[in-house]
């Protein structure tokens, strides 16, 4: 540890999206590095660090359930596949950069991933090395957000970072709504009964049940992950305690 960070350890969620340009599906090798190169400067704090990787760049499975017929949970399994094939980019663009990672998949896929053991996964940590938690929960109808709320709990995490491609959390959406109000702080119950999409409800209740605060905010911005990491105020703080405020 540097000394410099409130935190002992974090889980970083990382959308599907954030891996490709706008639009576009999968895996667009600038996007990848940048992500990557973010991740080892947290790394390098000394801070444990765990990543949730979505997969929509790949594969939504809601959107095959609904457009092709697919029974949800094949179409759930199928999404699931895009969050490994992500998690297998991302460990192989932190390693490049020199810093050691280890995928793990709640699927069993033993030929390119460890299972998730949490017991394995803390003794990773304390070794320094960040690790990719890929297949979700293993389950069907289960969100990668709640994935993270899950594994940020059982690994004992400090705070689940939810990076976005905008600046926290509005009101209203600030790309059709440019007056829309951005909350510096809320409560997970008003997250929850205003029901302002930063997370499913599923992620936000069983963050607040475990009082596990989370910070959204915007990767894009470089360098804001490990400002975040190191206890700056970026983006909207959601926890149990506060008073929302509007800036």
């Amino acid at each position: 540890m540097t000394g410099r960070s409130p935190y002992n350890r974090v889980l970083l969620k990382i959308s599907g999206e954030s891996f490709s340009d706008p639009g576009v599906g999968g895996i667009d090798g600038d996007e990848l590095r940048s992500i990557a190169a973010e991740i080892c400067s947290v790394a390098g704090t000394g801070v444990g660090l765990a990543v949730v990787v979505g997969g929509g760049n790949m594969i939504r499975g809601a959107n095959l359930a609904r457009e092709l017929g697919i029974d949800q949970s094949t179409a759930d399994y199928m999404g699931m596949l895009g969050t490994v094939m992500n998690g297998m980019a991302l460990k192989e663009a932190i390693e490049h950069l020199g810093q050691p990672a280890r995928l793990m998949s709640a699927i069993n896929m033993p030929s390119i991933a460890e299972p998730f053991i949490r017991k394995r996964a803390l003794r990773h940590m304390e070794k320094g090395r960040c690790i990719i938690l890929a297949a979700g929960t293993g389950n069907p109808f289960f969100t990668t957000d709640t994935c993270a709320s899950l594994r940020a709990t059982e690994l004992n995490c400090d705070v689940v970072l939810k990076a976005t491609k905008v600046d926290g959390v509005y009101a209203a959406d600030p790309t059709t709504n440019p007056d829309a109000e951005r909350f510096d702080t809320l409560t997970f119950a008003t997250a929850i009964e205003s029901r302002l999409g930063v997370m499913d409800l599923t992620a936000l209740s069983m963050c607040m049940e475990h009082d596990l605060p989370v910070i959204v905010f915007d990767f894009k911005q470089a360098g804001n992950i490990r400002r975040v990491v190191e206890g700056e105020q970026v983006g909207t703080l959601i926890h149990n305690t506060e008073p929302a405020t509007t800036t």
